[in-house]
């Protein structure tokens, strides 16, 4: 008989033991930590870049459209370079709002590459104009179409969200415009910069469990199910321990 409570006791302090432990492991598996408070979102580079090319484009596009509506040789051409002109006045504004917002410094003028494609604008005329107008404006969309999506992918900050949100539309707008002037050479546009291609495979998948310190991170389903098979299996041992008795 005292065979037998001693072996209830060491049984419990087991079940203890092991439950102690499974509480303490649930708290330290990946995932299940609660996050600590976000004490803020600050701009990165990325932000930034948006926030500068968009007050760029405007410094120079507006001025470039509002030539293209007085002297550009077609009448699709002078209509486009209005509507340009007219919408980049608009994204300016969003700009600016949003840089003051969040404290950020713009520019106030072209660059010198922005500032050398106007006077080619100005020393040309007729079709010559209109050519140089499509193609300068087309690359130039082009460019900072992507960087948009980047940002609006991966920005923290609302702020820049909404903008790069009002850019994409504004920009694939005129990108639309210039297009259907007829003028584009699609031959000279710059190819497409593509991220590396990710693999999909169920070893890429794996490997993304991993964590820093290499070992495999274990699901919050798995320990709690591990948790309740040990709570069960300890209850039926003592169950049988008992009925013995």
């Amino acid at each position: 008989m005292a065979s037998l409570e001693s072996a209830r006791r060491k049984l419990a302090h087991r079940v203890v033991l092991l439950l102690a432990a499974l509480g303490a492991g649930i708290g330290v598996v990946p995932g299940t930590a609660q996050a600590a408070p976000n004490p803020g979102v600050q701009m990165n580079a990325a932000d930034m870049t948006l926030l500068n090319g968009v007050r760029l484009a405007g410094l120079w596009e507006m001025p470039a459209g509002q030539m293209a509506a007085e002297k550009g040789q077609s009448a699709r051409v002078r209509e486009v370079g209005a509507e340009i002109a007219k919408q980049h006045a608009e994204l300016d504004q969003l700009v600016v709002e949003a840089a003051n917002k969040l404290g950020a410094t713009l520019p106030t003028d072209p660059t010198a590459e922005q500032q050398g494609w106007l006077t080619e604008m100005r020393n040309a005329t007729g079709a010559r104009f209109d050519q140089i107008f499509v193609t300068r404006l087309r690359v130039a969309h082009g460019k900072i179409f992507p960087v948009i999506g980047a940002v609006r992918a991966s920005t923290r900050d609302p702020i820049v969200r909404k903008l790069a949100e009002d850019a994409n539309k504004f920009v694939n707008d005129h990108m639309t415009m210039l297009e259907s002037t007829g003028l584009v050479r699609w031959q000279q546009l710059p190819p497409a910069a593509l991220p590396p291609a990710q693999s999909d495979s169920l070893v890429a998948a794996a490997q993304a469990n991993v964590g820093s310190g290499g070992g495999l991170q274990v699901g919050t389903g798995l320990v709690w199910a591990v948790f309740l098979i040990a709570l069960g299996t300890g209850g039926y041992a003592t169950w049988r321990l008992t009925r013995r008795s």
